[in-house]
């Protein structure tokens, strides 16, 4: 395991493999170690580099509450520093998000020659009834908690309501993460999307439960270049519950 510091941030990462440089970028509560698979395929025709984002794997938090648009920064910046012309890209969840917004950024030092995102996290939709229920039940939790001296005589009742409502990612968090991960999933990037001009490949489980298939099928109608695989029986983490399979797809799409 490598590092780099760049702004200010360590960043740890892995390299293998020679040729055009493809970047593979985790999603949410994960590392660049996930890809092992599907990197050791790549590295057969291109150097494969893994960073672990700031606050994951290897690499610290970052200095504050970042948003997805600061992880764009500090990637465009990481890539720029291997001082590439031509670039392949691999994201997976939040990895998308961070590919969308940095291909947006102006005067980009680098071509993205190929895109690849599996389990693109991105589309935010309206919340169902559920949803909305549970909502509604926190912030009225929330507000009779909060009275006073109600924070004084139960300071262990509030993070217990949090804990109860919030998702696994987030009480999986730390304090700061948790708040990185707020302004991650409040934002939709669809308009982001039309800007990939690159071709693209989409890779999604059939049963992925954390962006759905519908997910996938839009930002095919998005993204102008784009073509969609589905992989039957497979989840969130497609690459993992059927290797096999997303390696073959992957092995055509980067001619290896």
């Amino acid at each position: 395991m490598a590092e780099k510091e760049i702004g200010g941030v360590r960043l740890a990462y892995s390299e293998q493999g020679e040729g055009t440089p493809l970047f593979m970028l985790h999603g949410w509560g994960a590392s660049g170690a996930l890809f092992d698979s599907a990197a050791e395929l790549a590295a057969q025709k291109y150097r494969v580099i893994r960073p672990d984002f700031p606050g994951f794997g290897n690499s610290p938090e970052p200095p504050e509450a970042w948003s997805v648009g600061d992880y764009a920064l500090l990637t465009r910046d990481f890539i720029s520093s291997f001082g590439c012309g031509k670039v392949l890209l691999l994201g997976h969840s939040f990895g998308a998000r961070v590919i969308f917004k940095m291909l947006s950024l102006p005067d980009l030092p680098f071509e993205a020659e190929k895109i690849i995102l599996t389990g693109a996290a991105g589309i935010r939709r309206p919340p169902g009834k559920r949803a909305r229920r549970r909502t509604k039940l926190f912030k009225a939790g929330k507000a009779v908690l909060s009275l006073p001296p109600l924070p004084r005589l139960l300071p262990s009742a509030l993070p217990r309501l949090q804990s109860h409502f919030g998702s696994a990612d987030y009480n999986a968090a730390s304090p700061l993460m948790r708040q990185v991960l707020v302004k991650t999933v409040n934002e939709d990037l669809r308009e982001y999307m039309p800007a990939l001009k690159a071709p693209t490949l989409l890779i999604w489980g059939e049963n992925d439960s954390v962006t759905p298939l519908a997910d996938g099928k839009e930002m095919e109608r998005l993204i102008p270049n784009a073509g969609l695989a589905v992989l039957p029986g497979a989840g969130h983490f497609a690459f993992i519950d059927r290797a096999a399979h997303f390696n073959a797809v992957l092995k055509v799409f980067l001619g290896i």
